[in-house]
């Protein structure tokens, strides 16, 4: 089973169904139990950093998750998902992240011709032997929403990255923690191709 972190942060139904729809036993929940009994998790997102955080941590799934990774379940952060395994971001000052990887979640720059939220498909720059982008060609086109974007500390777990106004760190991979900043579940084949990617490891 497969279990997404329920956290009132919205975009969890359509994870839901495309995991299902790939012959995956998915279930939406916030119960520890079954978050830590689940083969694998995923915490999605959208909305605000400040306001995420003051939900996992008033669910009290903010221990959770990390118990998730120090049991070295797999973990895929999504969108604002992958933006709450770090320290902090410029979008909520003071507010503390999760702080499982290292790196600097920072607005996209304003710059001309250039709409901020980003929204729209971008193509990847995928690092090689990236276990999510398995059997995906390079520059294939992901879709993103946001205007906040990923700089990781460690250029060694960065999978894939993209081009929007910056050098944006699309998608990591650190041990048994993953994260794309785009929605693999609005990516068409491709999208589903990186869930089931994710689904498949370790089996």
């Amino acid at each position: 089973m497969i279990a997404i972190i329920d956290y009132d942060a919205g975009n969890l139904k359509s994870v839901e169904k495309a995991l299902v729809y790939l012959g995956e036993e998915a279930r939406v929940t916030r119960n520890r139990e079954e978050i830590l009994a689940a083969e694998k998790v995923i915490l999605p997102g959208v909305g605000s950093f400040g306001d995420a955080m003051e939900h996992l941590n008033g669910f009290g799934l903010t221990e959770v998750i990390r118990e998730v990774v120090r049991r070295k379940i797999p973990l895929l952060g999504i969108c604002l998902g992958l933006q709450l395994l770090f320290d902090e971001s410029e979008e909520s000052p003071g507010v503390e992240g999760l702080g499982i990887l290292k790196g600097k979640i920072l607005r996209i720059p304003k710059a001309a011709g250039l709409k901020i939220p980003h929204m729209g498909w971008n193509s990847l720059d995928i690092r090689p032997g990236a276990s999510l982008f398995q059997g995906i060609s390079q520059g294939a086109y992901v879709y993103f929403v946001h205007s906040y974007y990923l700089e990781a500390q460690q250029e060694a777990i960065v999978a894939a990255s993209t081009e929007y106004g910056a050098h944006i760190h699309a998608s990591v991979e650190a041990g048994s923690v993953f994260a794309c900043q785009f929605h693999p579940e609005k990516s068409g084949e491709v999208g589903l191709r990186i869930l089931k990617n994710f689904a498949n490891l370790g089996r």
